[in-house]
């Protein structure tokens, strides 16, 4: 079936069918450091019709404690950090699930995001920021030397990706025996700042990929990994839910692999003309051009 656009004559059947909202952040609340109009308006007129909101974001840069304060600087001061799920958290909470040992360690290719949510969970990080001025010696006999107890290597996010950091995870995996290869994500892109998409989370895993001849556990959508959570912390069925995102690859696969339902909107990475595309084999249940368009087709007679 054909995407549904989103009006005034299937809305309540959408919105009555569902108990908790699942937002993307990039390209759905805010580009770069911009919120998109009419956003908080639209959510605090959700929660006062009693549905729960959650946040499910792909990009690892920040922990959910500097996602909240992200929210609150751009005037969101409802959210709460209990409220949003971030794929450096889910990266935490998987090693967490499968009894990592907290004698091995982490090594992160990512931001202070991934290294946060690694330690609150328990676990000790490598990398990260850290490494980003680092370089790798090309030397007649030189041997890089690595951590022999990091037993998993996290790939997200990093504008300051190197080729230091690569030969040391790749090292990890390579000769650590046991060592799990996690990606956060595998974006193409994203909006990174206000006006422009910029290289995403997948640009550094498929080069990890091509220097380990490895796949990675990939935690974040359109994984369902995070799912568990938020039926657990809402108990809600994923009937009951919507999925609301930018992206048919990562937003709405999420969606459709969990089995909730699906709204797109036109503020990030799809285009109208991407979705009704004959080529999109992704399509949601509705979608329309921005996030306020729920406040105003609520207050349409």
């Amino acid at each position: 079936m054909a995407p549904k656009l989103l009006s005034s004559s299937n809305f309540k059947s959408l919105f009555d069918s569902v108990d908790t909202f699942l937002f993307d952040c990039d390209g759905v609340i805010w580009k770069g450091d911009t919120l998109i109009d009419g956003v908080s308006q639209t959510l605090d007129l959700l929660r006062s019709k009693g549905k729960n909101i959650v946040f499910v974001t792909n990009n690892s840069m920040k922990s959910r404690r500097q996602y909240a304060e992200k929210f609150r600087s751009l005037g969101l001061t409802s959210v709460t950090q209990e409220e949003i799920f971030s794929s450096s958290f889910a990266a935490a909470m998987y090693l967490k699930a499968n009894n990592f040992p907290k004698d091995k360690k982490v090594y992160a290719i990512g931001g202070e995001g991934i290294l946060e949510e690694l330690q609150l969970a328990g676990f000790t990080g490598l990398g990260g920021p850290a490494d980003g001025e680092k370089k790798a010696q090309w030397k007649s006999n030189c041997l890089f030397e690595h951590d022999k107890t990091v037993g998993a290597v996290v790939v997200g996010l990093d504008p300051n990706i190197n080729y230091y950091k690569l030969q040391y995870a790749t090292l990890c995996v390579r000769e650590n025996p046991g060592c799990l290869f996690i990606a956060t994500n595998r974006d193409a892109v994203g909006h990174m700042t206000d006006l422009q998409e910029w290289p995403g989370a997948g640009c550094m895993v498929a080069a990890m990929c091509g220097s380990t001849e490895r796949e990675p556990i990939v935690v974040g959508k359109p994984a369902t990994f995070m799912m568990d959570f938020l039926m657990q912390k809402f108990g809600t069925e994923t009937s009951r839910m919507c999925m609301v995102g930018d992206r048919l690859d990562t937003d709405v696969l999420f969606g459709q692999n969990a089995g909730c339902k699906t709204l797109l909107v036109l503020t990030g990475c799809t285009s109208e003309s991407n979705l009704l595309d004959e080529r999109n084999k992704i399509e949601p249940d509705y979608y329309t051009s921005m996030v306020s368009d729920i406040t105003k087709l609520m207050d349409s007679p």
